[in-house]
Order: structure tokens, then C-alpha cells, then sequence
């Protein structure tokens, strides 16, 4: 069930069935659609059944399809991991699990739930190679490819540098098995096995990595290896020293820096892009990048809307994104309302090393608010009813829906007018941007892309470009004030087409000075 797959080619029961999948795609097809599957291999379940041999004993045919190792062992002759590595979910854990019976510990680089796969081993590979053509066969086109670049670990499994200081146990590990020594000779015997020969689709998540070159290497036209890869470095543009749960101070001019770098990177390198902000693993993007609040809300998320839909690549909307779903209130307790592992495994840990610092709990309390997995896995909003629609009256959903359904809900959004407060929804104006995406798709999706004036810590502007469909010019306002921004005398704008606080056509300067509300978003259509 979901990153704990126990069978691979069967659907969990409080799902459905095989035959719903049938059903899905099939009806899929009728409306020009096509469904990705998410493929999680680099490790399963240990409840898997290639798992449950592996661990019955020490020579069963299936024990190197995972990664085991004897302990080390203390002065007392106690198990001890075999190396220093951290749990990629909670850094006071070891990335390995002891198994009593054998005596052995298995590498879980996320759970104990979740043992790796020993890709080293080439029937491990071949298995991989028959369940991606099992779902091929019912009808998928590819594959969203889970953290595919940690598939490739050091054989060597050194202990990790100890960055966390002299008094913990345990340290990330992540430089010895992402993007590993055979990462790439992995990905391009798929792509050679499975992909190529299917005309299949493909975009790896690949976290920890966002050196060009690199990147070129997986998704470079000539590779051999994916479509397009997740970088997550917008994703991480507001992590602190100390990383994900750490905050950091970010302008508009870093997002400027970033989207400039993958923007042009992919035009020079001859890749593909893909353009997110959201995903299960990730807060809130209203939350994050803008304003969250009742009077700013719609504008923040109608902002990021209309920048992801004038960028290059492949663009992914999250579900609730569509609706500007934020994340939940700060009043939520970590003990009771926060469901998520990483989630509870930092909390633990902060308890523990701050049991009566009240100024530092809070702090963490205000970390998880802001940067929580949590934010992105709250039911679908779906109306204001019981549940917000996600489940019937009387039952109890896997976690608490977010007080906020009453407001923000797919029904009020999708209805005719789709207004709130008098201004088109943020699901119409999705609608609205992605029409347009579609329409000058040689300037938004395939055009170049150039930053326009001066760098500034609350203006993010630039130009999409197509032979096509002529060049236009997009401004944002990445503040929550209002700024007036000068227009560079050799941008000419003929008109403005798209605004993200007005239902038609923004009123605006065409030349000189641009008066601009806060979170506010435009394009505008260039002469000649």
C-alpha cells in the first residue's frame, strides 16, 4: 500500500480491484487521457513476499535480493548497525533494521517498513524489468519513477561523515548512494529493455541533485535514460543550514536565479524540464511562496498558476493545487493531528533534546507548520459537506480535514461563476492559464526564455518567446506589498492579456512605471 508495495502487480483491496484499473484507463482513453503509474523500486515492503523469503534465511535463493549485512557489535557483543548511515526520514534512527533471526541487519534507508533492493543482483533487475511491462500491457503510458537515483549504492557502505556533530549516533549517508556508481547503467538498460521498445513516458524523482551536467547525463536528449526528472531546487529554496527542517529567508530574486538556471539549462543541454511546485512530500505552495491568508490566498496561488503555466517542460498540478488548498493551522498538535513519520520522528526528536525549552518546541511546532509533509496529504477537499466530501458522515477519515473545506472546496470553485468574493476562483483561472498554455504553446511551453530588467528582491519578470506565437511578457510580484516596477525602455508591450486580480484584461501602463498590488501576477502580449 502506497511506498510499502507488497505486491506488485495487484491493487490493495481498500482500493479496488485490477479490473478498476482496467476500468480507469479505459475510460481514460475515451476523453484523451493517459495514466502514469507511480513505480517504487528501490525498495518494497517488507511484507513483501520476495522480502519475507529473503529474510527466512541466511541461504535462501531471494536473501541478496536485498541488502544485508552482519552487525558490528558492541563491548557487550550486542548488534550494532553496520555502518553510521541515518534513516532519510528521521536522523536519530539508522538507516538499517536488525533482524533477530538471522542475525543480520537489511538496509531501510526510509522505514523498517521499507527494505531496499539489492539492484546489484541482476534477477532483481529483471523482476523490476517484468512488473514496469506487466502495467504497460493493462495500458499505461510510463512511469513517475520513485527516488530512481538512490537505486545505486557504494558497495563498500563506508560509515558518513559525521556532520551532525560528535553526539549523534547516526549521519546522513545520502553522497554513497545517490546517484551511485550504477545508477545511470540501471536506468539506461530500462530505458533499452523496457522503455524504448514501448514508447513508454518517464519522469524520475531525483532528489539530492542539481548539478547540470549530471542532470544532462539522465535526461540529455541522446542519454538514453529518462524524459525529464523532478529538480527540487525551488523545492528546497527555503531550507535552512539544516535542511528540510530548518527555515531560510529566500527573495524573489533567488526563485529568479533558479528558474533562470533549469530554464535555460535544458535549452543548451538539449533536455526536457519539468515544471512543479507541489507534490505529496512537500507543504502547501500558496503557503510557502506566497500569502496563505483569507484576503491574499486566491492572489498568491493564481500568481503561482500563471508562472508555472508560461514555463518550459512538462507541467505537474498537484490535487488540491488547483483549488489554492493550503496548509493546516499552526493550532494543529504535533502529538494528535500530525499523521506523516518524518513528521513524528522529528518531533520525538526535538522533545527529547529540548524536554523543557518551551521557546524551542514552539520553534518546531512552527517547522512543521511551515515545511510538514502533512500539508500536502489532508483529505481532497471536495464540497463543505460532512468530511468536506473526501468520505461519508460518520466516518472517520486517515487524517484530519482541514477547518478551511467550508471556503476553499472543489464544488464552490468548479461552479458557473466560480467566484469568490467577486473574483474569478483559482480553479477557473487554472482552467484559464492552461487554455492559453495550449494555445501559444510554441511561446509558453517551447519558447525561450529571457529575464527582463534588474534583479530585485520582490519582482520576478521575463519573457517566453516562439517564432509562432510572438513574445510575451510575464511579471510577478513575489511580495505582499506594493511595489512600482519600471518597465526596460526596449520592452514594448502591445497589451495586457491575463491578471490575476481582474476577471478580463488588466488596466495597466503599457511603458515606464507599472504599479503593482501585492501578489500581483500579469501578461502581457509584445509588439512586432
Amino acid at each position: 500500500m502506497g511506498y510499502d508495495i507488497s505486491d506488485y502487480k495487484a491493487i490493495d483491496p481498500i482500493y479496488g480491484t485490477l479490473e478498476d484499473v482496467d476500468d480507469l484507463i479505459d475510460e481514460l482513453k475515451k476523453r484523451d487521457m493517459k495514466l502514469m503509474m507511480d513505480l517504487v523500486v528501490n525498495h518494497t515492503s517488507n511484507q513483501h513476499a520476495w522480502f519475507i523469503e529473503s529474510r527466512s534465511s541466511l541461504d535462501n535463493p531471494k536473501r541478496d535480493w536485498y541488502i544485508w549485512k552482519p552487525p558490528r557489535r558492541a563491548p557487550d557483543g550486542s548488534p550494532l548497525p553496520p555502518n553510521n548511515w541515518a534513516s532519510i526520514l528521521g536522523d536519530a534512527h539508522s538507516a538499517w533494521t536488525y533482524d533477530e533471526k538471522t542475525d543480520q541487519y537489511y538496509l531501510s534507508l526510509f522505514t523498517p517498513e521499507q527494505a531496499d533492493l539489492n539492484w546489484e543482483n541482476p534477477d532483481v533487475c529483471a523482476a523490476v524489468h517484468d512488473v514496469m511491462h506487466f502495467w504497460l500491457d493493462r495500458g499505461a503510458c510510463g512511469y513517475r519513477m520513485d527516488v530512481i537515483n538512490m537505486i545505486s549504492k557504494v558497495q563498500t557502505f563506508p560509515d558518513a561523515e559525521p556532520v551532525l556533530g560528535p553526539d549523534a549516533k547516526y549521519h546522513p549517508g545520502s553522497k554513497y548512494y545517490t546517484n551511485g556508481p550504477r545508477m545511470h547503467e540501471y536506468i539506461r538498460e530500462i530505458n533499452r529493455k523496457v522503455l524504448t521498445p514501448r514508447g513508454a513516458v518517464t519522469v524520475g524523482e531525483m532528489p539530492g541533485v542539481s548539478d547540470i551536467d549530471e542532470i544532462i547525463r539522465t535526461v540529455g536528449s541522446k542519454s538514453g535514460e529518462l524524459n525529464m526528472i523532478f529538480i527540487f531546487d525551488i523545492m528546497n529554496i527555503d531550507n535552512g543550514e539544516q535542511g528540510r527542517f530548518s527555515l531560510r529567508h529566500w527573495t524573489a530574486k533567488d526563485i529568479s536565479r533558479l528558474i533562470t538556471k533549469w530554464q535555460h539549462a535544458m535549452v543548451k543541454h538539449d533536455g526536457w524540464n519539468s515544471v512543479f511546485l507541489e507534490n505529496h512530500d512537500n507543504p502547501r505552495s500558496v503557503t510557502r511562496y506566497t500569502d496563505d491568508s483569507d484576503s491574499f490566498r486566491s492572489y498568491g496561488a493564481k500568481l503561482l498558476a500563471l508562472m508555472q503555466t508560461t514555463l518550459s517542460g512538462t507541467l505537474f498540478v498537484y490535487q488540491g493545487e488547483e483549488i489554492g488548498m493550503r496548509n493546516v493551522p499552526r493550532s494543529w498538535d504535533p502529538e494528535v493531528d500530525y499523521k506523516d513519520i518524518e513528521s513524528i520522528n522529528f518531533w520525538q526528536k526535538e522533545k527529547e533534546l529540548h524536554p523543557h525549552d518551551v521557546q524551542k518546541l514552539e520553534y518546531a511546532k512552527t517547522i512543521l507548520h511551515r515545511k510538514a509533509r502533512d500539508h500536502a496529504r489532508t483529505p481532497m477537499q471536495w464540497d463543505d459537506g460532512s468530511n468536506a466530501g473526501f468520505c461519508d458522515e460518520g466516518v472517520t477519515p486517515w487524517m484530519r480535514v482541514n477547518e478551511d473545506y467550508t471556503k476553499v472546496n472543489a464544488k464552490r470553485q468548479t461552479a458557473d461563476k466560480g467566484e469568490e468574493e467577486g473574483q474569478m476562483s483559482v480553479f477557473h483561472f487554472w482552467q484559464r492559464c492552461l487554455q492559453r498554455r495550449k494555445e501559444f504553446k510554441d511561446s509558453f511551453v517551447y519558447g525561450d526564455f529571457d529575464l527582463v530588467g534588474e534583479e530585485s528582491e520582490e519582482v520576478l519578470a521575463y519573457t517566453k518567446s516562439g517564432e509562432k506565437d510572438g513574445k510575451w511578457l510575464i511579471v510577478l510580484n513575489f511580495s505582499g506589498k506594493e511595489v512600482c516596477w519600471e518597465m526596460p525602455a526596449e520592452v514594448k508591450v502591445e497589451a495586457w492579456e491575463v491578471g490575476n486580480y481582474t476577471t478580463g484584461k488588466p488596466q495597466k501602463a503599457m511603458a515606464g512605471k507599472i504599479p503593482l498590488r501585492a501578489w500581483e501576477a500579469l501578461v502581457g502580449r509584445c509588439k512586432g
